[in-house]
């Protein structure tokens, strides 16, 4: 069964990331705003991919032009799965 969560990144570009899982697998990802041709090809990735794998490749990616230059869109999205995983960010109704 499909659940949608949102996220809304830290120190980055993007303000929200709208994430769809059905169980462990990434459906569907909506970044709004940051920089749209790179979110939308890492969405576009990640999207049929398990979360695990997702997490693994994008965990660390550093941008610089990141309000602290220690984190990036993509390892926002990867924070995002961690905490969907972990049951800290919950589903909307």
């Amino acid at each position: 069964m499909e659940k949608t969560y949102r996220y809304l990144p830290k120190n980055v570009c993007s303000r929200e990331m709208i994430i769809v899982m059905d169980g462990n697998i990434i459906k569907k990802i909506t970044t709004i705003r940051g920089c749209p041709g790179n979110t939308q090809g890492v969405n576009r990735l990640c999207e049929g991919r398990d979360c695990d794998e997702v997490i693994a490749r994008l965990e660390g990616i550093r941008c610089p032009g990141s309000q602290n230059g220690m984190t990036s869109c993509p390892n926002e999205l990867a924070t995002a799965l961690k905490e969907i995983k972990a049951g800290k960010l919950l589903p909307d109704d």
